[in-house]
C-alpha cells in the first residue's frame, strides 16, 4: 500500500505540473464568467415563469369574478320573480366560485412573494456578475501585460547570453590574433638575424653569395663613377707582384 500511495502521489504531482503549464487563467476566468451568466439567465427565466403563472391566475380570477357578477344578477332577478329556489341556487354557485377566487388570490399572493424574491436575487446576482466581469478583465489585462513582460525579459536574457558568448569569442579571437602577430614578428627577427633560414625563399647559398658579390661590384662601379666626375683618378689596386716587391 505504501508503494501504491507513493506512486499515486508522484502521478498526481506530475499531472498537476502538466495542468499548470496547460492552464490559461484568462480562459478559466472567461469560463467562470460564462457560468455566472448562465445562472443569471436561469434566474431571469424563473422570474418570467413565475410572472407568467401569476398572469394566468389573474386572468382566471377575472373570469370567476365575471361569473360571480352574473350569478349575483340572476339571484336578484329570481328574488324579484318570487323564485327563492332559483335565487338560493345562484347564491350557492356564487359562494363556490368565491371560494375559488379566494384560493386564487392566495396563490397569486404567494407567486408575488416568489417573484419579489427572484427579482431581488436577480439584481444582486447581476451586480455580482458585473463586478466579476470588471475584475476579470482587469486580471486578464494584468496577466497579458505580465506575460508580455516575461517574454521580453526572456528575449533580453537570451540576447545577453548570446552577446556574452560573442564577447568571449571576440576575446579569444583577439588573443589568438595577438599571439599570431607576436609569432610573426619573432620569426621575422630570427630571419633577419640569420638564425632562422627562410625556407620559403627560392635562392640557395650560392645564389645568395653571387648576389652579394654583384651588389658589391655595383657599389664599386658607382664609387668609381662619382670619383671620375669629381676629377679624381681612381686608385689602382696593387698586383700580387707589387705587393711582393718584385
Amino acid at each position: 500500500m505504501g508503494l501504491l500511495t507513493r506512486m499515486e502521489t508522484v502521478f498526481k504531482s506530475k499531472m498537476n505540473k502538466v495542468l499548470n503549464k496547460m492552464e490559461d487563467p484568462r480562459e478559466t476566468l472567461d469560463y467562470s464568467y460564462e457560468k455566472q451568466l448562465e445562472l443569471l439567465q436561469n434566474v431571469k427565466r424563473g422570474i418570467a415563469e413565475v410572472t407568467t403563472s401569476k398572469k394566468r391566475l389573474q386572468l382566471q380570477r377575472a373570469k370567476l369574478l365575471q361569473s360571480n357578477e352574473k350569478l349575483e344578477k340572476q339571484a336578484r332577478d329570481a328574488v324579484a320573480a318570487d323564485r327563492e329556489d332559483l335565487a338560493r341556487m345562484a347564491l350557492e354557485r356564487k359562494a363556490a366560485l368565491q371560494q375559488q377566487v379566494d384560493g386564487i388570490d392566495r396563490e397569486i399572493a404567494e407567486l408575488e412573494k416568489q417573484e419579489e424574491k427572484l427579482i431581488a436575487s436577480e439584481k444582486r446576482l447581476s451586480t455580482k456578475v458585473e463586478i466579476f466581469r470588471t475584475k476579470k478583465e482587469s486580471i486578464k489585462a494584468q496577466y497579458s501585460a505580465a506575460e508580455a513582460q516575461v517574454k521580453i525579459n526572456e528575449s533580453v536574457t537570451g540576447i545577453s547570453e548570446e552577446m556574452a558568448d560573442v564577447g568571449l569569442a571576440l576575446e579569444r579571437a583577439e588573443n589568438k590574433t595577438e599571439e599570431m602577430k607576436a609569432r610573426a614578428e619573432a620569426i621575422d627577427e630570427l630571419m633577419e638575424a640569420g638564425t632562422l633560414e627562410d625556407l620559403t625563399g627560392s635562392k640557395d647559398d650560392i645564389e645568395r653569395e653571387l648576389a652579394k658579390i654583384s651588389a658589391q661590384t655595383s657599389v664599386e662601379s658607382e664609387l668609381a663613377r662619382l670619383k671620375a666626375e669629381a676629377g679624381k683618378e681612381p686608385e689602382k689596386e696593387e698586383t700580387e707582384e707589387e705587393k711582393k716587391g718584385v
